[in-house]
């Protein structure tokens, strides 16, 4: 945010020195803007310049951050942001009288202050405000950044969310559009008959998911418990309830790495229809992101990146199989054992372990060769069942099961099953699952005695999908990084005098 030079640190320090001088002369002279509890404000930037017809010559009462000021003798223009716009503000002397046009001139970039006044335009053009009366309501006692972009301050945009938000107003836009997304996605859900619920964040087994929980402590219960990582099993148990259609938006934990796809927190949909098949939920997927552009982006067509999406349906659908083929030549159809496997891998330098079956090797060579190439929207199909322990097994071709992802650039954006509701099934694979976590795999689910129970009660046929609400939105509002769309990104804390 600023260069780190021993002159510019002792300018840094003096502003502030200046600053709180400033606060110290107003507190002493009964001002303490501070002491300030509520300010009447009755429009904004915003309605006033997109209604100036209905606001020409009347008088409004404003509040917002000063962003800039220029002195002209007897007058003084300032910029005035508040929640949706900045507009700007004409003081004269002989308007708000000598004394507090004084004042007005010794405030800094950054103060928050409430103006009232007439509404006009300048002989240059300008919407503005005539001011007759300024109120400080807030000091900022640090100055704003001059320049706030570039991959040098990318870590402290991240890390000073707020200031962030004051400088740049695209990146106010993106949380913006990001709260209209998770809005229009409540509201395509509600109107197809699904029900929002909430479920524990606190787990006492961490289900759902292949992922590795953050663990914690309940003293007066004197046990572990696990921050979720899927909301799928408790939802699943609303189904067996008879609830039959809900859904839940909510914060997902895992204990991974990070990246520009990945925080330790972030947040997704899930959603679950009795009586439904995988094939419905990718019907349901599409509708949905196809409603959410249209209603938020007024358009189907977007770009990120620079590369071209068209999100018109419907959308392509290819087999895990046939992807595999398509893109290495090799077709696991004619491939029968684990070995014959194991030896295509290898051919396809692919890296594997000697415990790594048929289904386990489709899934890798699908998401090192395959899944680069998957910019336009596209559903995988049919997973095999080694990495799908939640999921109904295909009829004709036990080793898959009726399961897709949803792939667009180059990323996973939804996962869905038609759900396994055979309790028996379930035992079976959750008991292999905890074969392959005592055998080092910290990602296996663990055997959930009580959800096999649910199961015992009968669960109708169900479908399910979960999506990632981040890597829409980042889809959305062409953001690179999933921490551009996460107001506060997990951050390692900087030491003490460390510099950005």
């Amino acid at each position: 945010m600023i260069e780190n030079s021993n002159e510019n640190l002792q300018d840094i320090n003096e502003i502030l020195q200046v600053r709180r001088k400033k606060l110290s002369e107003l507190v002493s002279n009964g001002e303490n803007p501070y002491a300030v509890t509520k300010y009447e404000v009755d429009a904004s930037a915003k309605q006033i310049i997109e209604n100036y017809d209905n606001f020409e010559g009347k008088a409004v009462s404003l509040a917002g951050r000063i962003m800039s000021k220029r002195g002209m003798g007897k007058a003084s223009f300032c910029d005035l942001s508040d929640r949706d716009g900045k507009i700007q503000l004409y003081i004269r002397k002989d308007e708000v009288g000598e004394d507090s046009y004084e004042k007005i001139k010794k405030i800094d970039i950054g103060d928050i202050a409430g103006v009232t006044g007439e509404v006009f335009t300048t002989n240059k053009g300008e919407i503005s405000v005539k001011v007759n009366a300024f109120t400080l309501l807030s000091k900022s006692l640090q100055p704003l950044p001059e320049k706030f972009h570039g991959l040098k301050d990318q870590d402290l945009r991240y890390r000073q969310r707020y200031v962030d938000l004051i400088v740049n107003p695209e990146v106010k836009n993106t949380f913006i559009t990001r709260s209209k997304i998770v809005s229009s996605m409540r509201h395509f859900f509600d109107s197809q008959g699904y029900l929002e619920v909430e479920t524990p964040v606190l787990n006492n087994i961490p289900g759902g998911a292949a992922a590795r929980p953050f663990v914690t402590h309940h003293n007066t219960l004197d046990m572990n418990m696990y921050l979720r990582i899927a909301t799928e099993l408790h939802l699943k148990r609303l189904i067996v309830g008879g609830m039959e259609k809900v859904y839940e938006i909510g914060r997902i934990f895992r204990n991974e790495g990070m990246s520009p796809r990945h925080n330790p927190e972030f947040t997704t949909v899930e959603v679950y229809g009795a009586y439904t098949d995988y094939n419905d939920m990718m019907t349901l997927t599409e509708n949905l992101v196809c409603h959410v552009a249209k209603e938020v982006l007024e358009t189907l067509e977007i770009t990120y990146q620079g590369e071209e999406i068209n999100l018109t349906p419907p959308w392509n659908r290819m087999t895990m199989v046939d992807a595999v083929k398509n893109y290495t030549g090799i077709d696991f159809s004619a491939i029968q054992t684990d070995e014959q496997a194991r030896n295509a891998a290898k051919d396809a330098n692919i890296a594997i372990e000697n415990t790594d079956t048929w289904g386990t090797i489709l899934n890798k060579l699908f998401e090192e060769k395959v899944e680069q190439h998957l910019v336009s929207p596209t559903f995988i199909i049919d997973y095999p069942v080694e990495v799908s322990p939640l999921a109904k097994k295909m009829q004709s071709n036990p080793r898959l099961t009726e399961r897709f992802e949803l792939f667009i650039t180059r990323r996973e954006i939804a996962n869905a099953f038609s759900e396994l509701n055979d309790p028996i099934d379930q035992r079976e694979r959750f008991e292999e699952q905890v074969r392959q976590r005592a055998a080092g795999n910290e990602e296996a689910n663990m055997m959930d005695d009580d959800f096999v129970l649910a199961l015992e009660y009968g669960m109708p046929p169900t479908g399910g999908m979960g999506m990632g609400i981040d890597r829409l939105v980042m889809l959305l509002t062409d953001s690179p990084s999933i921490r551009d769309v996460l107001l506060f990104p997990t951050m390692k804390p900087k030491k003490i005098g460390e510099q950005s």
